[in-house]
């Protein structure tokens, strides 16, 4: 069986939730991604931040991205799968949220993440169908 924690992407690395946006896009090109998680103070898992969070919920609203942090852009609860969960778990849960991304939680603590193209590797071609037939509709209202 193959799990969350086979395909996650490790060294997953947080932004704190007053980075700002600025800070943020910067870690992004920095690392290649285009989604950061977003932990508190105590290390938990927050929400995530896109590349097009940015855009959309700060640039676009004609707010200041060195004053706008990461928590102000966050909405919601974020979803997430446990590192034991297998692939069409992980499946399930981003179809039905309509997300891109899929934080990894083991013990309680962030290890890693999933993204359409990591599912993309290790599933049938009609499976990653429906997720991308989900997800071009757009998230809920929540963080994706």
């Amino acid at each position: 069986m193959t799990t969350a924690r086979d395909i996650m992407h490790r060294g997953v690395k947080c932004v704190e939730a007053n980075v700002s946006m600025v800070d943020a896009a910067r870690m992004m090109r920095d690392m290649g991604v285009g989604a950061l998680p977003i932990c508190g103070e105590d290390g938990k898992l927050k929400g995530i931040i896109t590349d097009r969070d940015i855009v959309v919920k700060c640039l676009a609203e004609g707010k200041d991205p060195s004053s706008c942090n990461a928590m102000d852009l966050a909405q919601g609860k974020p979803f997430y799968v446990e590192a034991g969960a297998d692939i069409d778990r992980v499946l399930q849960e981003m179809t039905q949220h309509k997300i891109k991304r899929i934080p990894v939680i083991e013990n309680r603590e962030l290890v890693g993440i999933i993204s359409e193209a990591d599912l993309a590797q290790h599933l049938p071609e009609d499976k990653i169908g429906s997720l991308v037939e989900a997800i071009k509709s757009g998230p809920a209202d929540h963080v994706s």
